[in-house]
This record gives structure tokens, sequence and C-alpha cells, in this order.
């Protein structure tokens, strides 16, 4: 199939179907948190390393799923990866040590690998016009938002109920039917004729030669650490740190009548604001030099979460902290990837993608690892929480020298 000029097409879509339902499992393990550590007796820190776990493994299978996709199809790629994803959801659900639960972690992070963004971007972004392209990746970045959306309160909903145990499996039940979706995802032309013509082996040669894409993956860090962070320990946070709800207020007037509740709804909120800012960071991405707008979106990160937590905690303050970082939570992906897919090209955008990934998730998993083993040792994440300040202006930085001119080779 060849690229097409409407933005809305079959691709698009299916991939905004698998990335929503992957993306709201993913972003409901940190509502999981206290119901599991208080079962078993855990240390807070037992469960974040297995959430911790499955971020790596999700970023160091970003870039094999990448190039499996790109040897077998993208549809067997997204089969394999929902297979993975399912069975570690099930054999979670029927862990009862920290260890079962760390050693699981890595299939649901492989699985998460195999539906989420390096597969899914990739192919999207082949089947999108040039014009279209920057939108396209962040219609799709933003599905993943409307899953952040849907994921951490439907846990919480189904925990009022049902056991967790349960929760995991019906989980695994959704995610298992994305792939009834595949037989719409037909797999456009991987690439130009001349991108062809290069191997996967040159390609990556010439990536690791350039010191744009040495800046790119440093960049990325700090996002996964922020991210991370924010996703498995944000809920926790609100629920022990946050001030009390005010009967009558307008959050106790909605329902949300406890920290627990607010800690679940502030990462939905993140969700929804940050569908508006990636479709915004999709179109500007295609008026203005992507690195700006990176280094713009970090410097907005660094305030905001310097702000938060040197002013009182209280519902007030969680809500608006949600609706800002949510307008620059992923706002990162597709101006990155769109980056990416501008310097090398298409044909090994999964790879190429998928390798800057890892950093993201080797970020991911300080941050939530370093937020239970803090917490445990210190009682809060005040200290973390500053790392995460710190290494959000180095992105801003970082980015600044990046070289946006496509090499000639590839240009041509």
């Amino acid at each position: 199939m060849p690229q097409t000029a409407r933005l809305m097409n079959p691709i698009l879509i299916v991939g905004c179907i698998i990335i929503t339902v992957s993306f709201a499992v993913r972003a409901s393990f940190g509502v999981f948190q206290i119901p599991i550590a208080d079962e078993f007796g855990w240390l807070r820190s037992d469960f974040s390393m297995a959430i911790a776990i499955q971020n790596l493994a999700w970023g160091i299978g970003q870039p094999i799923f990448g190039a499996i996709a790109e040897k077998i199809g993208d549809r067997r790629a997204i089969v394999l990866g929902a297979l993975t994803y399912a069975a570690g959801m099930v054999l979670s659900a029927w862990s009862v040590t920290p260890f079962e639960h760390q050693m699981y972690a890595w299939l649901v992070g492989f699985g998460i690998a195999g539906t989420g963004f390096g597969v899914i971007l990739a192919v999207v972004g082949r089947a999108s016009s040039d014009s279209n392209r920057s939108m396209s990746l962040a219609v799709v970045t933003a599905a993943g938002s409307f899953g952040q959306v849907l994921g951490a309160p439907t846990a919480e909903w189904m925990l009022s109920f049902l056991p967790w145990q349960q929760v995991f499996i019906l989980f695994a039940v959704a995610i298992l039917a994305l792939v009834l979706t595949l037989p719409f995802m037909r797999a456009p032309q991987p690439a130009s004729k001349a991108e062809l013509e290069e191997s996967m082996g040159q390609i990556l040669g010439k990536a690791f030669r350039d010191p744009s894409y040495t800046l790119i993956f440093l960049g990325f860090f700090s996002c996964g650490y922020q991210l991370g962070f924010i996703t498995a320990h944000f809920p926790a946070f609100v629920t022990e740190m946050c001030g009390p709800i005010q009967p009558g207020g307008v959050l106790h007037s909605v329902g949300i009548t406890t920290t627990s509740a607010l800690g679940a709804i502030s990462i939905s909120l993140i969700g929804l604001a940050n569908i508006g800012g990636t479709l915004l960071a999709g179109w500007a991405g295609n008026r203005f030099p992507k690195k700006y707008l990176l280094a713009a979106v970090y410097t907005a990160r660094t305030v905001a979460a310097a702000a938060f937590i040197l002013l009182p905690i209280t519902p007030l303050s969680v809500v608006v902290f949600s609706l800002v970082m949510g307008s620059l939570w992923l706002a990162t992906i597709p101006l990155t990837s769109g980056l990416v897919a501008h310097l090398y090209g298409l044909r090994y955008m999964g790879t190429l993608y998928g390798i800057i990934f890892f950093s993201h998730q080797v970020g991911s998993f300080l941050g939530i690892w370093l937020g239970g083993r803090m917490y445990d040792q210190y009682g809060d994440y005040t200290f973390v929480w500053w790392i995460g300040v710190a290494i959000g202006a180095f992105s801003a930085i970082v980015h600044l020298p990046i070289r946006e001119d496509r090499p000639k080779a590839l240009a041509a």
C-alpha cells in the first residue's frame, strides 16, 4: 500500500486502537502499588522493582521488536507482542512473591514493546505522506494518552469489587483481543528505493557516528525517568502526601472524596491533557525545528515539577500539576520519532527509534526503582523528585546542538 495523502486511514485507526489498549493496561500499574504491597506485606520497593523491570524490558525489547517487524512483518510482530504481554499478565496474577512478579515483568515489558510505540509509529509513519507524518505520529501518541485516561480509573473502579488478580486476567483478555484488529492493518511499502538499497548495518553505522543521534539518545533519558516515576508512584504520592479533600468542594461534588481516588484520577488527567498537548506538538513539528520544540517541552516540565514540589501539596495543586504536566507528557514522542525519521529515513525507523527509546526506558527503570528505594529509606519521594528536575534541565540543554539537516545520502 502506498503512502496516503489522507490523514485518517485504516492503518492509523488500527494503530490507535492497539496503542490505546496497550497503554491503558500499562498506565494502570501504579494503582496496584498499595493493594499488592498490603496483601503480601511487601516493602514499597518490591512491587516498584517489578514495574521498573517491566520498563527496562520494554526498552530492551523495543529495538528487538522493531527489527522483528522489519524482517517478518509488522502484524506478526504485533501478534507476538500481544501473546507475550497477555502471558506476563496471567502469570503475574498467580504470583505471590516479589521475585515472581519481577520475573514475569520481563514478559509484560517485552509485550508492551511489541504492541507499543516503536512498532506502531514505524508502520504509521511509513503509511503517511510527508505532509501528514508529524500529525499522524501525534495522533497515535495521543491515543496512548487516551489509554492512560482510561487505564488508571478503570483499574481503580475494578479493584473496588474484584481482587487485583482478576483485574490482571481481564486486562490480559483485552490485550489478546487486539489481534482481531490486525487484518485491517495492511503493511505499507517500507521505504523509498534509495533507502531499500542500504542495509540495516549501514544505516545504524551512519546514526551511531552522528553526534545528533547521540544527543537525542541522551536527551530521551529524562523523559523516561519523569514518566516512569510519575506513572508508578504519583497515585501513592498523592494518597499519602496530599492535603485532605474538603467536603462541599468541587472535587468532592464530582465524587472524588479520597486522596486515593484523586491519585488515580491524576493519572487520568495527565492523559487527558496530553491528548491536546501531543496533537499540538504534532502540528508544531511540521512548522518549527523539532529540536527547539523538544528543548521547550523539557524546560516547561522542569519548571512545572520544581514549582509543584516547592509549593504546598493540595488537591488543587495536584489537579493543576496533572494538567500542566499532561500537556507536556508525550509531546516528546512525535517530535523525537519524527526527528529520527527525518534524519535517517523510514526503512529502519523502528530499529533506530527503538534504540533511542532504550535510553527512555533506562530512565524509566531508574525513576521507578529509585522511587521505591528512596521511599523505603526516607519515607518520602522528595529526593527522587529533585533528580527528575535536574535531568529535565539537562535534556533541555542537550537538544539545542542537534543538527536537523538530513544527511545528503538519505535526502537524495
